[in-house]
């Protein structure tokens, strides 16, 4: 039986006991007993808190962020310039069906359209443009994120900020990304290193590659080494090379 950590009251059907949400540790009968438990709870609560993190953080994603394609289900790759954005519905296709596509249309005269929702392809780039909008419009966090792309290119840096930010807090890891390097260069915002270090830990927890090499490289700064190691591998199985030449590195100094 379990029972509240503050006045002692057991749970039952007519008393619902609920977690701390932080460490999951203790339960509670109501905000007043977690209120008054709180600075007994406290330094438990934190550093449990913090060992949660470090396991949700140091596990092994299934793939990268970049999932797979949706025409051959075959993993995207790590290098955008290997994908196409369908701007009509936002999926990235490969480059290798992209080309298989435009093979098939052009030997078969036939009208050429988008591999995934079937949509006539655009003509012109603005038109091209007009569907990214709709997209964005519909809040389409990979039309932002691409969007931010575009604007950090182009040097307007508070415009990719800005699209950044709200893909991210749709869920997209890029983005995530992006506003982790933002923040280290001091690009379109102050630089700011908490804000740094918890883009770059979101992104790398969703299966972003090169914000776990980042971390990695953060840590390795940092002289700790062993969270460095975690890093670089967790990076270097999701297809990363600069992760998998860092831990060869650390071999070599002996690390």
């Amino acid at each position: 039986m379990l029972f509240c950590a503050s006045c002692g009251i057991a749970g039952g059907d007519d008393i619902k006991l609920k977690k701390c949400t932080a460490c999951h540790l203790v339960k509670y009968c109501s905000v007043k007993c977690q209120k008054e438990h709180g600075p007994k709870h406290k330094e438990e609560c934190k550093k449990r808190a913090a060992e949660l993190y470090d396991e949700l953080l140091f596990q092994q994603p299934e793939s990268s962020h970049r999932g797979d394609c949706p025409i051959c289900c075959l993993p995207l790759p790590l290098d955008l310039q290997k994908s196409i954005l369908m701007t009509c519905c936002s999926k990235y296709i490969c480059k290798g069906c992209n080309h298989a596509n435009k093979k098939r249309e052009i030997e078969g005269k036939l009208q050429q359209k988008c591999q995934f929702c079937r949509k006539v392809s655009p003509k012109a780039e603005e038109e091209k443009n007009e569907r990214l909008m709709k997209r964005i419009e519909a809040n389409d966090p990979v039309a932002m994120c691409h969007l931010g792309g575009k604007k950090y290119i182009e040097g307007d840096f508070k415009s990719a900020f800005e699209y950044w930010s709200k893909a991210a807090a749709l869920g997209d890891m890029q983005a995530h990304r992006q506003l982790s390097v933002l923040y280290h260069n001091g690009q379109g915002v102050e630089k700011d290193e908490k804000k740094e270090l918890h883009h770059a830990e979101q992104a790398a927890i969703g299966g972003s590659p090169m914000a776990r090499n980042n971390l990695g490289c953060m840590e390795w700064q940092n002289g700790r080494v062993d969270k460095a190691v975690q890093h670089f591998i967790i990076a270097a199985k999701l297809g990363d090379d600069r992760s998998l030449e860092n831990v060869r590195d650390l071999y070599k100094v002996g690390q």
